[in-house]
């Protein structure tokens, strides 16, 4: 496995050695010795797998603390473009934003630590992600920022009028409201 951290710092694009033949394909998608040489101090504790149609957008999510995630983000099959948000308030990068295509054939994956905020969205027909994260969901700590938010000023790759959200994400607060608990 590739590590190249990002312009944001603790932000990991991860890429795979693919094996191929006439038969398909094999890789690692985790291998905790290799990964703890690169990112420590992470302990992935579920699974999630998510499957979406062209537009549907979601996030940008985070959870605060004490139940901060990290999460490893990967597309099974499909596109997404993968977007990543620095809210730590000490970061040199606060408020900036990283994106990336992540996609069944790429076999990229993101690594997101905590402190930031995450959202994805599908532009192809559909796409299939899955993602470990190293705390379990906790609703009275979910949070987030509205997409469109014009300070974060995100590129989702489409149309605004292809984008599919769920009504509690029209609702996420914008970033000059975030009062982020990330140092």
């Amino acid at each position: 496995m590739i590590f190249k951290e990002t312009n944001l710092k603790g932000l990991f694009i991860i890429e795979p050695k693919v094996f191929s033949d006439g038969r398909g394909y094999f890789f690692e998608s985790f291998n905790k010795a290799v990964f703890e040489k690169h990112i420590k101090n992470i302990d992935f504790v579920q699974d999630n797998e998510s499957k979406s149609g062209y537009g549907v957008l979601r996030g940008l999510h985070f959870q605060r603390p004490p139940h901060a995630q990290s999460k490893l983000i990967r597309c099974i099959e499909g596109e997404v473009m993968d977007v990543a948000v620095d809210i730590r308030k000490s970061s040199e990068t606060y408020g900036r934003h990283f994106s990336v295509l992540l996609t069944g054939d790429n076999k990229k994956q993101l690594f997101v630590p905590k402190g930031f905020a995450h959202g994805f969205i599908v532009i192809s027909n559909e796409a299939t992600i899955a993602y470990k994260v190293d705390d379990f969901y906790a609703p009275d700590y979910d949070s987030g920022i509205i997409w469109n938010d014009p300070k974060l000023n995100i590129n989702w790759g489409i149309p605004e009028s292809d984008i599919i959200i769920s009504q509690k994400d029209k609702n996420l607060g914008d970033f000059s409201s975030l009062i982020s608990e990330f140092e």
